[in-house]
């Protein structure tokens, strides 16, 4: 990488920044998640050199800058798997995999306290103030849901969970019918975030769930398209009943593994 960011190097990377390439991170993100969606193993070899390329160019540019270079990442990050693995690398005990979860939470509540006390005038962080913004909304979900209910600020069972998901329905029926479109901009995005403690209640990760459904569909939808092919037809010469009637067809099909 370093070659290629020469002058004489290539005029594509030459011309990249950290804004430009962070498109490029994203994509290989989920390039690397679809590989192992697939269980496409030589393809993920493959997606995670790409992946690791992106802090590589990262690291790179920041180099060029004198801000830091590879080796001060990499070291970073053993410092921080040491010093948050206390119970393997230090005298903390853990048994179960909650018991790492509430170390691994103290351990980066002591770091955020630390940092907020190093800055000199800052106000005192919030509990989510450590919850980055610049992430996809599920994520964020999930990381605010967490550690609200880490601080106890949060249902006591999954059928409270299912309450509020039936509250938060009415609710958008209601705006549906008599809001403007922000006030029912505001009731769907209320039901995900129900939807995403819900999915935390379940031990399920909903951006997996949602990728399988998804997939799912994808495999269904292929179905009717094909078999519609199979009686000379295409999707715009069908209708709604004939599509619902495959699609049954293909739920079945590819429950059974035929």
């Amino acid at each position: 990488m370093a070659r290629l960011r020469e002058p004489d190097g290539c005029p594509w990377d030459r011309e990249q920044s950290f804004d430009s390439i962070k498109p490029y991170t994203l994509e290989e993100t989920y390039e690397v998640l679809d590989a192992i969606d697939r269980r496409a193993w030589p393809e993920l070899a493959d997606e995670l050199g790409d992946f690791i390329l992106q802090a590589v160019f990262y690291a790179q540019m920041a180099a060029e800058r004198g801000l830091f270079t590879i080796e001060d990442a990499l070291d970073a990050i053993n410092r921080k798997l040491v010093r948050r693995h206390p119970h393997v690398f230090g005298e903390e005990s853990a048994r179960t995999a909650d018991d790492v979860k509430r170390i691994w939470g103290e351990v980066k509540a002591a770091e955020k306290a630390r940092q907020t006390e190093s800055q000199a005038g800052s106000h005192a962080a919030g509990l989510l103030d450590g919850v980055p913004r610049a992430m996809p909304a599920l994520v964020e979900a999930q990381q605010i849901a967490s550690r609200a209910a880490a601080a106890g600020f949060d249902w006591e069972n999954t059928a409270q969970v299912m309450e509020k998901l039936d509250e938060e329905l009415d609710e958008l029926e209601a705006a549906r019918r008599t809001g403007p479109h922000d006030a029912i901009e505001d009731e769907l995005g209320d039901l995900l975030f129900v939807v995403v403690n819900l999915a935390r209640f379940l031990k399920v990760d909903p951006e997996q769930a949602l990728r399988r459904t998804n997939a799912k569909f994808r495999a269904r939808f292929g179905h009717i398209e094909r078999a519609l092919a199979e009686r000379g037809k295409t999707l715009g010469d069908s209708n709604i009943g004939e599509m619902e009637e495959l699609w049954q067809q293909a739920k079945r099909q590819l429950k059974s593994g035929d």
